[in-house]
């Protein structure tokens, strides 16, 4: 039976649990449940040690992704964020492959030209992300970032994030007909709206994953896909291994009807 590689944001357990506990204690939880790789968050950091969480992720056979709330470009900046050197290097002390980041005010005027130049010389890759904001959280800036950065072939992809499309009220599946090519990363949330108005994220229900299916076939086949919705209950052994095994199993039906 294939299944595919999955990742789980330690977000998803809750910000106050995370930061209790520390994110280093939820390396063999995630690989007890059979993920493939760990979402550092950044955000969420305490009192970990790199040097050590980079050997614990290690030695249970993960793969590290640190996510860092910071925007890549700045309102009215051309060159990128000043903080992406350092915060790619904090990420390689992590033992992270990717730095995932958000797109913030990019323009035309921005230089991804000294931004291809910057991620040439780092061993971290770069992945950006719609996020929920006016700037970030829309098709056509990442659409004309994206558009670039294939021009230049510079090495970054992107993470698209299902759920995040909402906040801002854009199409997913049209974003994924237009940006898809470029996806290495796939966030993973269902969505709802409380009494008050607001957008959560959510576990997602069956239609969520029919949605899902039909979302991946513009990107990549076998892509990593990670949980980016609550994790939370008494047993987390149990529920992450659940949500490991359903997102695992997500465009296997697509592959199997190609060999068909």
């Amino acid at each position: 039976m294939t299944t595919f590689p999955v990742s789980i944001s330690l977000s998803s357990y809750g910000a106050d649990l995370v930061r209790d506990r520390g994110q280093a204690s939820f390396i063999e939880l995630l690989a007890n449940a059979g993920a493939s790789r760990i979402e550092l968050r950044e955000e969420l950091l305490t009192s970990e040690d790199s040097a050590s969480f980079k050997h614990a992720v290690n030695q249970h056979g993960l793969e590290c992704l640190f996510s860092s709330p910071m925007e890549l470009w700045e309102a009215g900046q051309s060159r990128p964020n000043p903080q992406l050197l350092p915060t790619l290097q904090r990420a390689h002390g992590f033992g992270a492959h990717w730095l995932k980041v958000s797109l913030g005010y990019f323009t035309e005027h921005c230089d991804v030209q000294q931004l291809a130049a910057c991620l040439n010389q780092q061993p971290v890759r770069l992945l950006v992300e719609n996020d929920q904001t006016s700037q970030g959280g829309r098709i056509e800036p990442m659409q004309r970032f994206f558009d670039s950065v294939e021009q230049l072939q510079a090495p970054i992809s992107m993470t698209f994030d299902i759920g995040n499309w909402q906040w801002q009220d854009q199409s997913a599946s049209t974003a994924a007909r237009l940006l898809g090519r470029h996806v290495s990363y796939l966030h993973c949330k269902g969505v709802a709206r409380r009494p008050d108005g607001k957008l959560i994220a959510t576990a997602p229900t069956a239609t969520d994953l029919q949605t899902w299916e039909q979302l991946m076939k513009h990107m990549p086949h076998g892509l990593t896909r990670a949980v980016e919705y609550p994790l939370q209950g008494d047993d987390l052994n149990q529920l992450s291994r659940e949500h490991v095994q359903v997102l695992a199993k997500l465009s296997r039906a697509q592959q199997e009807l190609s060999h068909v």
